[in-house]
């Protein structure tokens, strides 16, 4: 695994309950700034096994970036659960949420 990776997972494992990052912040604070989309790789692959809030998870633009319906509905859920406004369709104040 590399230091990347590694930093990776502790970055998203210490996100809080009730807030939320992006996926180029993740990146930037692993020490890439341009490594957001290894970041979707690393949580597609490592959230089971790691046990990741991968739902934590957002693009800059402060909005849920998975296309697929059900899953893009689970993550919303999950967020409201925490207490996290999020809109229908899928936008989350970051300024309010994000770390």
């Amino acid at each position: 695994m590399t230091q990347f990776t590694e930093e990776v997972l502790v970055i998203i494992k210490g996100i809080p309950y009730g807030r939320v990052m992006s996926y180029g912040r993740v990146a930037r604070l692993a020490g890439n700034t341009r490594g957001a989309r290894q970041v979707v790789r690393i949580l597609h692959s490592m959230s089971e096994k790691y046990n990741l809030p991968w739902h934590r998870i957002i693009n800059s633009k402060g909005k849920i970036s998975i296309t697929d319906k059900r899953d893009a509905a689970i993550q919303r859920e999950l967020l409201i659960s925490e207490g996290i406004e999020v809109t229908e369709d899928g936008y989350i104040d970051i300024s309010a949420y994000g770390i």
